[in-house]
C-alpha cells in the first residue's frame, strides 16, 4: 500500500465526502469539489464532527483546474463521469490538476447490456439501492472509450480493474471483469 501521508489529493465529485474522509484518515491533505450543494453540506457537517484535514468547495473540475493546475499528487474522480454532460472535459481537467509524476483514479460504469441490467434494473428498480433515474444508460462509458479520453488528456493508463459488488455482504472486490463497474489508474508522466 502506498503511503498517503502528506500527499495533496483532490476528490472530484466528492459528494458527501466518504472517500475524502477515508483519504484524510490515511494522512492526506484532501480537497473535495462537487457541484451538488446538498452533498457538500453533508460533507461539511461530517468535517465539522471529525476535524479531518479536508476542505470542500463548490466547483466543477474544469473551473477548479483553471486555478489549481498541477497542484495535486493524486486526483480521484469516482463514480461521477457517467453523470456529466462532457466526461472528456472532466478527464482533461483531472489531467491538468495532477502534478507531473502524479496519479489519477477514475471509476465509472461500462456501457454494456450487463451494466444496464445491474446498475439500472438491479440497483435502481429491484434492490432499490439508488433512486430511480440515477443513471442513464446513454451516459455509460466503455473502458476503451475512457482509455482514449485518458490518453488524449496526456495521461498514461497504468491499470484497469473491474469492481464487483456483492449485495448480500454489501462488499466490493476488484475483478478482471469490466462489464459493469470499473476503475482506471493513470499517471502523468514527468
Amino acid at each position: 500500500m502506498v503511503s498517503l501521508n502528506d500527499k495533496d489529493i483532490l476528490d472530484v465529485g466528492c459528494g458527501g465526502g466518504i472517500l475524502s474522509e477515508g483519504l484524510a484518515r490515511k494522512g492526506a491533505r484532501v480537497v473535495g469539489i462537487d457541484m451538488a450543494e446538498k452533498a457538500l453540506n453533508v460533507a461539511k457537517l461530517h468535517l465539522h464532527e471529525s476535524q479531518l484535514n479536508i476542505s470542500y468547495e463548490k466547483s466543477s473540475a474544469e473551473d477548479f483546474s483553471a486555478k489549481h493546475a498541477e497542484q495535486f499528487d493524486v486526483v480521484t474522480c469516482m463514480e461521477m463521469l457517467e453523470h456529466v454532460p462532457d466526461p472528456s472535459s472532466v478527464v482533461q481537467a483531472c489531467a491538468d490538476l495532477v502534478k507531473p509524476g502524479g496519479w489519477t483514479v477514475f471509476s465509472t460504469i461500462s456501457k454494456t447490456p450487463k451494466a444496464f441490467l445491474f446498475a439500472i434494473v438491479g440497483a435502481e428498480h429491484i434492490l432499490k439501492l439508488l433512486p430511480k433515474g440515477t443513471h442513464e444508460y446513454r451516459k455509460f462509458i466503455r473502458p476503451s472509450v475512457l482509455g482514449q479520453m485518458i490518453r488524449k488528456s496526456g495521461l498514461e493508463v497504468e491499470k484497469t480493474k473491474g469492481m464487483g459488488y456483492n449485495p448480500i455482504t454489501g462488499t466490493y472486490s476488484l475483478t478482471e471483469n469490466l462489464d459493469v463497474n470499473y476503475m482506471v489508474v493513470a499517471r502523468k508522466l514527468v
